[in-house]
């Protein structure tokens, strides 16, 4: 069996002068010759959403709302996911008395000092009424200054303190109960997980009554209006690529066959520190994919080794599938249709498709195989089975 083609040299190459004949039956023979263009590594990616979220639980809680299932469209700020929120509400209620009782302590404060302000306790006289309670006021009060028994000034600024002092403590009280019920407010938000953009619901992780902790995820969310090829590729073949760089017809996908146009829209700034592969994106037509379906993309060989590559290519018609294997019919050398299992790579526009193993250059192989290939093939095995 002749060698085959190591990955590393795949491209895609047009065809240098076919050699056709006739093979008595429906089928022609097609003599296999190698091609100097720009060769290309067929990669393995993904198909993902433009934009996609993970909702997570900020708090532990019981879910009492989801708004849909798998493929429901949502608007941006829709409600997704709703936990149970009674017993936050019942805190707010009781922070809310706290601000209320806090705002009456500040009012009555208010009017204690303004009382002080305008009427003293310090220089109110002692009970009584008549003559009796205006000589106290004149002699009483004057003689406890002159002895230093009593300093009303001091005893007045004293009093206007403490009043003083009320109103801060109840100033800070409002604040602190403002901060609670502020606290609260933001707890109650994150009980509701809302729609960051238009999309589509792509996975849930629960269900109505579920208990739920704070991190444990709840859905997915994507915006699927744009597609995305993800591929991780080795450094040499990133190099060779650039933003908005257009491929043709380089992407296929497991629900579309025919190749397709696709962009380069972000090469990552750095490699994988594992697999040490970077990671790109690709855009990609609409309509033409779902998110997770696997897509292969021919990328260009750019290194000098692969330059120096000669692929072979056979007409794609040549190619037969047994199952999801790739087949060809080769003349061996004595004459006869011999079965050969290949590895595609990429469909050229004029009918031709190159072969990454299984074949080399100078192999016959049969082109449109009829029945009776097919039956010569089965033939030519019978007496290497029998001699088994």
């Amino acid at each position: 069996m002749r060698s085959i083609l190591t990955a590393a040299v795949i491209g895609v190459m047009s065809l240098v002068g076919p050699v056709l004949a006739d093979t008595g039956d429906s089928a022609e023979i097609f003599e296999v010759k190698a091609s100097t263009e720009q060769p290309t590594v067929a990669i393995g990616g993904t198909v993902v959403p433009y934009r996609q979220v993970t909702l997570a639980a900020q708090l532990p809680g019981r879910v009492k709302f989801v708004a849909g299932v798998e493929g429901d469209f949502f608007g941006e700020g829709t409600l997704l996911v709703a936990l149970d929120e009674d017993e936050l509400l019942a805190k707010r209620a009781a922070a809310y008395a706290q601000y209320t009782a806090a705002e009456a302590e500040l009012r009555n404060a208010g009017v204690q000092y303004s009382r002080e302000l305008w009427s003293p306790k310090s220089k109110s006289a002692p009970g009584g009424m008549g003559l009796p309670n205006l000589f106290d006021q004149m002699f009483t009060g004057a003689a406890e200054d002159f002895f230093g028994e009593r300093d009303r000034d001091a005893e007045r600024q004293a009093d206007l303190y403490a009043s003083t002092t009320r109103i801060e403590q109840a100033r800070s009280a409002m604040l602190r109960a403002e901060s609670e019920i502020r606290a609260i407010d933001a707890k109650l938000r994150d009980t509701k997980s809302l729609a960051p953009f238009d999309g589509v619901i792509m996975h849930k992780y629960v269900e109505e009554g579920d208990t739920v902790q704070p991190g444990q995820p709840l859905l997915d969310f994507a915006d699927i209006t744009w597609l995305q090829i993800e591929v991780d590729l080795p450094a040499r073949l990133a190099q060779g690529l650039q933003p908005m760089m257009i491929l043709s017809r380089a992407a296929t996908f497991d629900d579309h066959p025919d190749p397709v146009d696709i962009r380069v829209a972000q090469i990552y700034p750095m490699a994988d520190v594992q697999r040490h592969t970077v990671k790109v994106k690709l855009d990609i037509p609409q309509g033409v994919s779902k998110p997770g379906m696997y897509a292969k993309v021919m990328i260009p060989d750019t290194s000098q080794a692969a330059s120096m590559a000669r692929l072979p290519a056979v007409p794609t018609t040549a190619i037969i599938y047994r199952g999801n294997l790739p087949v060809v019919y080769v003349q061996n050398a004595e004459g006869r249709p011999e079965l050969r299992m290949i590895r595609e790579g990429r469909r050229l526009p004029n009918g031709m498709t190159t072969v990454l193993s299984g074949i080399a250059e100078g192999d016959r192989v049969y082109v449109n195989p009829g029945p009776s290939i097919l039956e010569q093939s089965k033939k030519s095995a019978e007496p290497e089975a029998s001699a088994d």
